[in-house]
């Protein structure tokens, strides 16, 4: 059977991955997943695919009697405490397009931000009467995700295109660059087994499939350095797995229908199976 392997947050969208063995899933997706947007001075958020240097923030969400303490360390500065605010005033963000609400972290979080992306910055963090609705087969809800609450990829999708990447000359790329929230193996190596996956339980939790994930010059970026390497793997992707709405799709994007607690081992059953939009 398959299983989890991989259980992934991303706390502030862009930054530095955080690994979990245990996770809480909630409705807006893992625990803390992109609950907080890095946004320029007026608002708009900002994102790996013009702000690699996001990669290098290595983001940190511990509970604390008053609420919420969101630590944030990068190299050569001093590590960021930030004693979150959910009560402050909303103000309009810009998420992709997207008009989002935010509540402002205050002028430390901001110039801390600006000084390690050199640009002014500030950082919101999503209220919580959070009604975003997401699209796709299944809606739903998520923070400031760039679209559904989970991103589902497997090792067989992952070891398939470094196959490709190969007979191309090309070296192979780390799960990392891809940014999943979870990692499933098994499937019996099939690769692209997710995109037919519509209705899955992992744990006590239970996820609904919402669409393909359409990639992005995201990928583009080394997850360890900041460095925008190029042009792997779209180039790549290009010649298999273009999608008919337009980019390339690798991995899939899922609503949470049950909340619960998934962990690394947790097997993976699916009680739907679907026909590949591809």
């Amino acid at each position: 059977m398959a299983e989890v392997v991989e259980l992934v947050t991303y706390p502030v969208k862009g930054c530095a991955a955080v690994p979990l063995r245990e996770a809480a899933l909630e409705p807006a997706g893992i625990a803390d997943d992109r609950g907080f947007l890095v946004t320029t001075s007026q608002g708009v958020g900002r994102t790996q695919r013009r702000d690699p240097g996001l990669a290098l923030v290595r983001p940190e969400v511990t509970r604390v009697p008053a609420g919420e303490r969101l630590t944030l360390r990068a190299p050569g500065t001093e590590a960021l405490h930030v004693e979150v605010d959910l009560s402050g005033p909303r103000r309009e963000v810009d998420m992709l397009g997207r008009p989002l609400r935010g509540i402002d972290q205050g002028d430390e979080a901001a110039a801390w931000l600006s000084d390690v992306l050199g640009s002014a910055s500030r950082l919101v963090r999503v209220p919580p009467e959070n009604g975003r609705v997401t699209d796709g087969l299944t809606p739903g809800t998520s923070r400031y995700a760039d679209s559904c609450a989970v991103h589902l990829l497997s090792r067989a999708t992952l070891d398939h295109l470094n196959k490709r990447l190969a007979d191309r000359g090309a070296e192979p790329l780390p799960m990392s660059r891809f940014r999943p929230n979870i990692v499933i193996d098994d499937w019996d190596a099939e690769p692209h087994a997710e995109d037919r996956a519509r209705r899955l339980r992992i744990g006590g939790a239970e996820l609904g499939y919402a669409k393909l994930a359409i990639r992005c010059a995201v990928t583009l970026v080394e997850q360890d350095s900041a460095a925008r390497r190029g042009p792997e793997p779209l180039r790549t992707l290009a010649t298999y797995r273009r999608a008919a709405e337009g980019g390339v799709a690798f991995g899939t994007k899922c609503a949470v229908l049950r909340p619960g607690t998934l962990a690394v081992g947790d097997p993976v059953e699916v009680t739907d199976w679907g026909a590949s939009e591809l």
